[in-house]
């Protein structure tokens, strides 16, 4: 069995998610991104240990997040057979992206 090591999301930044769902984010984007700003980078397989949220609840958030340019994706190759994992960081800064929020109010 491997070790792995993954961060956790801390009350501080439960309390910066709520606050972004206040804005009309969804929970699982406002969540994605509070993890993302504590990291240089992660796996979609990291996000979800570390936030709790399902495989698909990522997947959508990281759709979102892509289709408003606001995550670079790269593939990285796993050794061996298989499909490469994404790797995902934040591309806008988070001023930028709470400022979408705030404007569609």
């Amino acid at each position: 069995m491997k070790d792995y090591e993954v961060k956790v999301l801390d009350e501080n930044d439960h309390i910066f998610i709520e606050t972004l769902r206040n804005l009309g984010m969804s929970r699982n984007v406002a969540t994605t991104m509070a993890y993302l700003m504590n990291v240089d980078e992660a796996s979609s397989r990291e996000i979800e240990i570390s936030t709790g949220l399902r495989q698909p609840e990522v997947s959508l958030a990281m759709r979102l997040m892509r289709n408003q340019s606001w995550v670079n994706v790269r593939s990285e190759k796993k050794p061996g057979k298989g499909r490469p994992i994404k790797i995902y960081s934040l591309a806008a800064p988070v001023d930028e992206i709470i400022s979408y929020y705030e404007e569609a109010l």
